[in-house]
């Protein structure tokens, strides 16, 4: 058996209309891996459906239904491999409405590809999944400026740069060093630039999107760390009982060993031993960070343990905080956050209401220097250590412990209106 190349998850984002679905599926078609047929499949079914042009987009969405009808554990995933890895590609809703998705997808994800046209430039979605990939700690991504084949854009490289400027500036702002971001010019309806050269722009020195991802680098497995597994969804599968699934974010889960989950329906834990690992339908003795994995726990029943929870060794439990304190951004809010806001959380697979309990400080997001002692309220743009009352228990870890569970996403009647990372925690005590 040849040694497993090395894997990583993908995430494709960016605005609802600016081609993400037509660009994975050219990239999986382009780079063999979807056979012929099935596109010849997805091409009658677009035109029959009066959307000729829109086979690519199906190859993900067409699989969804596919993934829907059986358990298997990687969702809206899709396995693909190139010369040099193994990729699980998610695919993140653009639509607003879809943000909760993209925010599990983003925060599971190493690298991130994000699409933006080239008629269209940077909008408010472009900004919000650029900044909760930054936050969520995407810390690879590649810029696909598409749709350099449409009329007014004509592969014009005034227009591209054009995108490139108002991206870039984007990028500088939340973080990220432009000059190891590689920019793309693609025309993914057509396959330009995407797994070959296109002829159409001479003046595009740059490589495909397919040699991008291939120069994407594995990141170093925080396989020292205490096992943390969020629980993303709980199954009643006949014949085996209870089986959670999620992805192992740090250390590594063996079967035999002792385990509990966090907090539990009461709050306090819920002890019990791995049984059994499995990922894509085959058993395994051990698993690491990265792996997506379904589990049995013996002692774990479908009423002690639901999506938000986390398991690890008990020796070592997963942190329970009473409160908080986090550095956040505020991104976009209709008016201001205050003391006393109570908005939704977002932190690994959790979702729990918390409440803004103090505004300690506000700060340079940049520097860390403090601007302002104790604010009243703090609005779009500004950077503030906060302290925070989760409403129920929830399990969350210190940035410098382990930032793999540190971070978070606040939303707020259908948006993201913030995101942070904890520093410091209040332990429930047990």
């Amino acid at each position: 058996m040849a040694k497993e190349k090395p894997h990583l998850n993908l995430v494709f984002i960016g605005h609802v209309d600016h081609g993400k679905s037509t660009t994975v599926g050219r990239l999986l078609f382009d780079s063999g891996n979807i056979p012929e047929q099935e596109m010849r499949k997805l091409k009658d079914k677009a035109q029959e459906l009066g959307k000729g042009g829109f086979e690519f987009a199906f190859v993900m969405d067409n699989l969804k239904e596919e993934q829907e009808r059986g358990v298997t554990i990687d969702l809206a995933h899709k396995k693909f491999s190139t010369p040099k890895y193994d990729f699980t590609i998610i695919d993140a809703p653009g639509h607003k409405d879809f943000i909760k998705n993209m925010i599990t997808g983003a925060s599971q994800a190493d690298a991130a590809v994000v699409v933006v046209a080239a008629n269209d430039g940077v909008n408010a979605q472009t900004k919000e999944h650029i900044f909760l990939s930054r936050t969520l700690g995407v810390n690879q991504i590649i810029i696909a400026i598409n749709k350099m084949d449409i009329s007014g854009v004509d592969y014009s490289e005034d227009k591209y740069n054009k995108v490139k400027e108002e991206v870039s500036n984007l990028l500088k702002q939340v973080g990220y060093k432009v000059d190891q971001i590689p920019f793309l010019a693609v025309a993914s309806l057509h396959g330009e630039n995407i797994c070959k050269k296109s002829d159409k722009m001479a003046w595009y020195k740059g490589k495909t999107l397919l040699e991008s991802i291939d120069d994407l680098q594995v990141p170093e497995k925080p396989i020292d760390k205490p096992l943390r597994l969020p629980i993303q969804d709980v199954y009643n599968i006949t014949g085996i009982g209870v089986v959670p699934v999620g992805k192992v974010e740090t250390g590594i889960a063996k079967v035999g060993m002792k385990v509990t989950a966090m907090p539990g329906r009461e709050g306090k834990g819920v002890p019990g031993e791995l049984k059994s690992l499995e990922m894509h339908h085959e058993q395994f003795q051990e698993v690491e960070p990265g792996d997506n994995v379904g589990f049995n726990v013996r002692g774990w029943g479908k009423k002690d343990i639901a999506r938000g929870d986390v398991m690890g060794p008990a020796d070592a439990p997963p942190t329970v905080a009473t409160e908080f304190t986090a550095q956040i951004v505020v991104l976009n809010h209709p008016s201001v956050m205050t003391v006393g806001y109570t908005p939704v959380f977002h932190i690994h697979t959790a979702q729990i209401a918390c409440q803004i309990v103090a505004i300690e400080k506000k700060i340079n997001p940049a520097t860390g220097e403090v601007l302002q002692e104790n604010p009243d309220f703090i609005k779009n743009g500004d950077a503030a250590i906060v302290k925070i009352k989760p409403i129920q228990p929830m399990v969350i870890e210190t940035q410098k412990e382990i930032p793999e569970l540190s971070r978070f996403a606040i939303r707020d009647s259908g948006q993201t209106v913030a995101a942070g990372m904890c520093i410091a925690i209040v332990k429930k005590e047990m």
